[in-house]
């Protein structure tokens, strides 16, 4: 059986030369490029990077207003829950009064009581007439 032998140096660069060669000459006989056929797939190449590009920009169109619809609703409910607590909450002044409406009128269903007699939450007609304003 023959054994391996190791290839000299001399063989080894002879045998980078011709594949250097080989491939040069595969380089060379390679057909020019066409200047018509490059052009074209440049603008291919554009118009697809502009189709991508509008359609991005359509999409973060939409996300922008389906986050500002959201925040519109949001701002709205928060608006119909300050205007709601605003109605239940009374201001100091409405709140005097309402108290003043009721020492008042407490008064007067005491002075009732005791000019008629009478224990009902509406005075008499006649009753309401004798007590002072």
């Amino acid at each position: 059986m023959a054994s391996f032998k190791d290839p000299s140096f001399q063989d080894r660069t002879s045998s980078a030369a011709a594949a250097k060669q080989k491939a040069l000459e595969a380089l060379k006989a390679k057909p020019p490029i066409d200047e018509a056929v490059v052009a074209e797939r440049l603008a291919a190449r554009e118009a697809k990077e502009l189709a991508e590009r509008e359609k991005r920009a359509a999409k973060r169109a939409a996300e922008d207003e389906a986050k500002a619809a959201k925040k519109a609703e949001a701002e709205a409910a928060a608006a119909k829950k300050r205007e709601a607590e605003a109605k239940v909450e009374l201001t100091d002044a409405e709140k005097k009064a309402i108290s003043r409406r009721e020492v008042r009128r407490a008064k007067e269903q005491e002075e009732v009581r005791r000019v008629c007699g009478s224990v009902s939450a509406d005075p008499p007609a006649t009753a309401r007439v004798l007590l002072p304003r």
